[in-house]
């Protein structure tokens, strides 16, 4: 019998009684979790392919950027060859170096480790001849048609009034945009491709824009800056990427790519789509993400509700977990809206056989049981943090003449019935004291520890009364929105949850006080807990969120309630 963060009882079919600690040891017993990669990259020769993984340094990286650095560090290790990290830092509204210096941290934390590093701002100067030089063929020309006019046009294949300027003329708008001018500030450069194409990307897509903003790395030595349309192909075909892998939301852009490529006259490079990851009830978008961090609904991109890898990271889901979840997934371009439960199914075959056991009783309404035969004095036995996995230690049991139940365990008790405290024995329950209104308030009965433990009903888990218990808070986290997958034309803040996190004071037990940051337990008949803020001082409970398990949840908003 189990009891969820609550005190509520709560049956699982087929649950399993071990459970947490991050060790290299579990993944060793984990069921290896693989998909289909029986699919070979185009022309891809062993020794020669050369991956990319090009995050913007707008955000954190997401449990999405993850899925695509996975997948570029996988073929690059397939074939031998060479996976290149660069920052497409092409616009300097966005980004700075807070988001470039998580991004490498987060990199490093999922053992990602590209053969060089560099960024898009390492080309600005070869950029910029690349895009005179196409002025000067005749393959790209300056436009000042005001941006949803000119959004209107690409959509209705209407030629731009720009687009048959002369040469001459587009080089003397160009140089006004390089230097910021009023005039240039009123000026895109767009590549001169085909209006009437059926794929809308090759209707003359800008290549740069001004912005006058000062750029985090090179500061504000340009006033114009390429699109990623521009300088991805670009850079990818200079740098040696053989195949660049993208999300199938760029499919229809492959056209273009290879388009550019050749008015640039460069090496061609490979595009090979994969399924973008969905996730169920989550938001991925950077802009979206950003409107909690700014509006104070988040702590900050670390919170665990985020799908930021350090949000999930601090939720309790393990590197290895997630690495099996993305790689599960194989190679496969399908569409798919992907479940949590999934994720946090594979994360529990990991930290279940090796996370240590530890006690937790809710505080409000338990019920103080006196064992009238146990001994007078308090003593202590010294026993494994778990039963099958001697790795995680051993701590320090208190056993006492009056222990703490929960409310909802000695509510279900009956006098004259035995039942097992956990790690200690059998006890008869003699008396059972009720208020008014039939509360159940205390208990009294005896030790019988001669009794087995396989003939009793209730399996209850316990703490001594006495002053070392250390408070704690247990929190259980839910989704950010209610609907389960939103549409591109959804408002999200139209299905904001209203409450996704609810914290439960309970004591612990005394060993805990040693808990830190990031140790993820097992609170015995409770489930899975990751420490987020580890004692401090006797007055400062322990915070300890809950680690989902993969056990099918009530819909957002209805999990997280009394």
């Amino acid at each position: 019998m189990l009891l969820d963060v609550f005190g509520r009882h709560v049956v699982i079919k087929g649950s399993s009684k071990a459970d947490v600690s991050l060790n290299k040891e579990a993944a060793k017993r984990t069921e290896k979790v693989e998909g289909s990669f029986d699919i070979d990259l185009p022309d891809a020769e062993i020794g020669k392919v050369c991956t990319r993984f090009p995050p913007e340094p707008s955000g954190y990286l997401h449990i999405g950027h993850a899925k695509a650095a996975l997948l570029n560090q996988y073929f690059a290790n397939k074939y031998h060859g060479r996976l290149l990290i660069r920052f497409d830092d092409t616009n300097p509204a966005k980004e700075n170096n807070e988001f470039v210096e998580s991004i490498l941290e987060d990199l490093e934390t999922l053992c990602i480790k590209g053969d060089m590093l560099s960024y898009t701002s390492d080309y600005f100067p070869d950029l910029l001849k690349m895009a005179e030089k196409l002025i000067r063929e005749g393959k790209a020309y300056i436009d000042d048609t005001p941006k949803e006019q000119m959004r209107k046009e690409r959509m209705d294949g209407i030629e731009s009034k720009c687009r048959g300027q002369t040469v001459e003329e587009n080089i003397a708008l160009w140089k006004e945009m390089v230097a910021g001018t009023e005039r240039g500030l009123q000026c895109c450069l767009r590549g001169k491709l085909d209006m009437q194409a059926v794929n809308k990307s090759l209707r003359d897509p800008v290549y740069y824009r001004c912005n006058p903003i000062p750029h985090h790395r090179v500061g504000a030595k340009y006033k114009v800056y390429p699109t990623y349309d521009f300088a991805c192909p670009y850079v990818d075909s200079i740098e040696g990427v053989t195949h660049a892998l993208r999300s199938s939301e760029y499919h229809d852009r492959q056209d273009q790519y290879y388009r550019v490529l050749q008015d640039m006259g460069l090496r061609k490079v490979h595009v090979w789509d994969f399924s973008r990851l969905n996730m169920t009830y989550t938001l991925l978008s950077k802009r979206k993400l950003q409107w909690f961090v700014d509006n104070g609904k988040v702590d900050g991109w670390d919170d665990p509700r985020f799908p930021t890898v350090r949000g999930i990271l601090r939720r309790g889901l393990t590197v290895e977990a997630l690495k099996q979840f993305i790689l599960s997934q194989g190679a496969s371009k399908n569409l798919n809206l992907m479940e949590w439960d999934k994720l946090w199914t594979i994360n529990k075959k990991i930290i279940d056989p090796v996370c240590p056991r530890h006690t937790a009783v809710v505080k409000e309404g338990r019920v103080l049981f006196v064992l009238r035969n146990a001994p007078d004095q308090p003593f202590v036995k010294i026993i494994p943090k778990h039963k099958k996995w001697e790795a995680a230690g051993k701590k320090a049991t208190t056993f006492t003449k009056q222990i703490w139940l929960e409310a909802a365990d000695a509510a279900v008790v009956a006098e004259g019935e035995e039942v097992t405290l956990m790690d200690w024995g059998n006890a008869v329950v003699e008396r059972v004291q009720k208020d008014d209104n039939g509360k159940v308030v205390g208990l009294e009965g005896r030790l019988h520890l001669e009794g087995s433990v396989k003939t009793t009903k209730l399996k209850l888990t316990w703490l001594a009364d006495f002053s070392e218990l250390v408070n704690l808070s247990l929190v259980e986290l839910d989704y950010l929105i209610t609907k389960k997958k939103l549409e591109e034309e959804d408002d999200f803040m139209s299905v904001l949850n209203p409450t996704t996190r609810l914290e439960i004071e309970a004591f612990g037990d005394a060993n805990m006080r040693n808990l830190k940051r990031g140790e993820i337990i097992q609170l015995e008949r409770k489930g899975y807990y990751i420490c987020d803020l580890p004692y401090i001082r006797a007055s400062k409970p322990i915070v300890l969120l809950a680690i989902p398990d993969g056990r099918q949840r009530p819909p957002p908003g209805q999990f997280i309630q009394k």
